[in-house]
């Protein structure tokens, strides 16, 4: 679509290199933040706040998936889900607190929150933390939506169910496709250029009476 787009990574240099090559996106830029320390989200905000000046949209996609189960040693247990809360949802906290205070300078922008099924159908025992996280991420975008709207801050959440990503390939290297494929309507995991589409619609304002609302890509999977 033309935008500049500011690509956060964390270790993995060249898959953002890869996209920015890819899409002979010559002015785009990278930013390399650790989401799981809060001073890194608060510099990455800043830096990128410094190269681009304006921001007009945020995409809040970066997240983990980690088993923790319910069997495990409290302490095991409890240090993923303080990972995965960090990561997943207070790095969001503090990325839309800066984001809001961007836009009230700006004359507004928008949210993408990238959320998940498991807010709505629940999560097998083994990822609660990722489903507590989301369900959070979830509630912040629609408290968004209701807050600044009068500002010119729109909010939007999209919803995917299980998604062919780095994130997934553990999972999917330990139990298998078959089984990822068996709970869904369709003969394909979903991929990232599935969403894609949807996340360039409403970054470009042709869906902003749609603020606040929740959008399922789950290729049948939970149906609401």
């Amino acid at each position: 679509m033309g935008a500049r787009v500011a690509l956060h990574y964390n270790s993995n240099r060249a898959s953002a290199e890869s996209l920015i090559n890819d899409g002979n996106e010559t002015h785009s830029k990278l930013f390399k933040a650790n989401l799981n320390v809060d001073s890194e989200v608060v510099n990455l905000f800043k830096n990128v706040e410094d190269a681009f000046e304006t921001i007009d949209v945020i995409i809040l996609n970066a997240g983990v998936f980690l088993a923790h189960s319910t069997h495990q040693k409290v302490e095991d247990w409890y240090s993923i889900w303080k990972k995965t809360i960090q990561i997943n949802l207070n790095a969001v906290g503090i990325l839309t607190k800066l984001g809001v205070d961007h836009f009230r300078k700006n004359d507004g922008g928008r949210f993408i929150y990238i959320g998940s099924r498991a807010v709505f159908r629940g999560e097998t025992e083994e990822y609660l933390a990722y489903a507590a996280s989301k369900g959070g991420l979830t509630s912040l975008a629609r408290s968004v939506a209701r807050s600044f709207g009068k500002e010119n801050i729109k909010s939007f959440i999209v919803a995917p169910g299980f998604t062919r990503t780095q994130m997934a390939e553990a999972f999917i290297e330990k139990y298998g496709e078959a089984r990822v494929l068996n709970e869904i309507a369709l003969n394909s995991l979903t991929k990232p250029e599935d969403i894609a589409p949807l996340v360039a619609m409403l970054s470009s304002g042709l869906m902003d009476h749609a603020t606040g609302s929740t959008i399922d890509i789950n290729a049948g999977s939970h149906i609401r």
